[in-house]
C-alpha cells in the first residue's frame, strides 16, 4: 500500500533552484503519468524507491520533503526510469543535484574524494606504492613473457592512446591491471600511463560536488594534454569511464581528446586482425552484464558483444539487455557504503534471477563497481558462478592463460 504524501509547507522557489544547478534542465515536464516507477526495478522491493513520488515533491516545492527523502541516496542513478520516460526527464540528474547540496555525503564517500584529491586517486595510493606496484606488476611480465627487456611505457609522448584506470587495479586487483597489459602487448600496441596522473574514477559522479568533480579529474586530463596522446583509453570500469566521459564533455576546454572504452579498443583490434583469438579455448558457458554508466547513459552496447562473439563458444544474454538492462544494485550513493550490504543484496536479486535464467557458468562483467556487487551476490545467493572481466577472457582466447586455470583462479 502506498503511503499518500503529506504537505507540510510548500517552496515556490525550489524549482528553480535545483534547475539551475542542472543548467536550465526543465524538469516540469513530468506528466505524473508513472513511467519511471514502473521502470523502476527496486520500486517494490524495498522502502523509499519510488521516483515518481520524489519527483512530485520536487515539482510541487516541498523543499524539507524532498531534502530529507531517502530516495536521493537510495537510488542507484541507474537512468533506467529516465529511458521509460515518455518525457524523457532525467530522474537520476536531479538526485545528483539534491547530493549535491548535502554537506557531507554518507559513509566514506567524502573520505574518497578527499583523498582522490589529495593523492590524485581514490583509494590514497601513495606514490611510492604506486612505483613498487608497477615494478612488481613489470617484473612479472618480463618473467612470464620471458623478456627482460619488457617495460610499462611510461610517461610516452606522443602515443596512440593514454590509459585511464582504476586505483582498485593497483591497490586490490593489480592481476587485472597485468591481464590489461597482456592484451596490449599482444596487440603491439602504443600507449602510455602516466606516473603522476593515472586514476580515471570520480568519487563526486556520485555525490554530486561539481567543483570537487572538477578538482578530481583535471589533473589528469592536464597530464594527457603534457604527453599529448590521440585518444584516452579507459579501463574496465563504468564509474570511471562515465566520469571521464562527462568531465571531457562538460568541464575541460584544452586540447580535446576521443575518450574511448577499453572494450572498443578490443573491438578494433580484433576487426582489423590485431588481435587474434581463438574462441574454441573459451567452452564454458558465459552471460554478459551490461553497466549502467557504460551502456544506458554513454551508449556503448555493441563492441562488448562483438568482442564477446569472437572470444567464447556459447554467450548467452540475459533478458532484458543493453539499454534496458536491470542495473546489478551497486549503485553510487547509499549502496556505495558498507552499511547497505544489506538493501545491496535485496536489490541484486533481480539480476541474480537474470544470472540463473541463462544457465550461464561465468557472469562477464566489464565494470569494477559491478564486479564487487557480482561478486558479493554470487556469495550471497550461493550461485556458484566465476565472475570475469572481458579481458580475462580475451587472455584465454589469445592463448596466454588456459581456460581452466582462469575459471578456478
Amino acid at each position: 500500500m502506498r503511503v499518500p504524501i503529506r504537505i507540510k509547507n510548500t517552496d515556490p522557489t525550489l524549482r528553480d533552484e535545483i534547475a539551475e544547478l542542472l543548467k536550465g534542465y526543465d524538469f516540469s515536464k513530468c506528466l505524473t503519468c508513472g513511467m519511471c516507477t514502473a521502470g523502476c526495478v527496486y520500486s517494490d522491493l524495498h522502502e523509499d524507491q519510488d521516483p515518481r513520488k520524489f519527483i512530485r515533491k520536487v515539482v510541487l516545492g516541498m523543499r524539507e520533503e524532498a531534502e530529507n527523502d531517502p530516495f536521493i541516496w537510495n537510488c542507484t542513478m541507474c537512468n533506467r526510469c529516465t529511458v521509460e520516460c515518455p518525457m524523457g526527464v532525467n530522474i537520476n540528474a536531479i538526485a545528483r543535484a539534491f547530493r549535491g547540496k548535502v554537506a557531507m555525503p554518507p559513509g566514506h564517500l567524502q573520505v574518497i574524494a578527499n583523498d582522490h584529491i589529495r593523492t590524485g586517486n581514490q583509494m590514497g595510493v601513495e606514490q611510492i606504492d604506486y612505483d613498487e606496484t608497477l615494478q612488481w606488476i613489470e617484473e612479472m611480465m618480463q618473467e612470464e613473457l620471458n623478456d627482460p627487456t619488457y617495460k610499462i611505457p611510461l610517461d610516452v609522448p606522443n602515443a596512440d592512446f593514454f590509459f585511464g584506470f582504476n586505483a582498485r587495479e593497483i591497490k586490490h586487483y593489480p592481476a587485472d591491471l597485468q591481464s590489461i597489459l597482456n592484451v596490449f602487448h599482444a596487440a603491439k600496441a602504443n600507449f602510455t600511463i602516466s606516473s603522476k596522473r593515472w586514476d580515471a574514477t570520480n568519487i563526486c559522479l556520485f555525490t554530486g560536488k561539481n567543483d570537487e568533480f572538477d578538482a578530481i579529474s583535471r589533473p589528469m586530463f592536464e597530464e594527457a594534454e603534457r604527453l599529448n596522446p590521440k585518444e584516452i583509453i579507459v579501463t574496465e570500469c563504468g564509474h570511471a569511464f562515465r566520469s571521464t566521459r562527462v568531465f571531457a564533455r562538460d568541464y575541460w576546454k584544452g586540447k580535446q581528446f576521443p575518450v574511448r572504452h577499453i572494450v572498443e579498443l578490443y573491438a578494433d583490434w580484433i576487426k582489423d586482425g590485431t588481435l587474434k583469438l581463438d574462441k574454441s579455448r573459451n567452452t564454458i558457458p558465459v552471460t554478459l552484464h551490461d553497466p549502467c554508466n557504460t551502456v544506458r547513459k554513454e551508449g556503448i552496447v555493441e563492441p562488448q558483444r562483438y568482442v564477446l562473439n569472437n572470444t567464447v563458444m556459447d554467450f548467452r544474454e540475459m533478458f532484458p539487455n543493453r539499454e534496458y538492462n536491470l542495473c546489478c544494485g551497486a549503485g553510487g550513493g547509499a549502496g556505495a557504503v558498507a552499511a547497505t550490504k544489506a538493501m545491496r543484496m535485496v536489490k541484486a536479486k533481480p539480476k541474480v534471477d537474470q544470472l540463473v535464467a541463462t544457465g550461464a557458468k561465468i557472469g562477464c562483467i566489464p565494470c569494477h563497481n559491478c564486479m564487487d556487487q557480482f561478486v558479493d551476490m554470487n556469495k550471497h545467493y550461493k550461485l556458484g558462478m566465476k565472475m570475469m572481466h572481458l579481458t580475462a577472457l580475451v587472455e584465454v582466447a589469445l592463448g596466454l592463460v588456459d581456460e581452466e586455470k582462469q575459471f578456478s583462479h
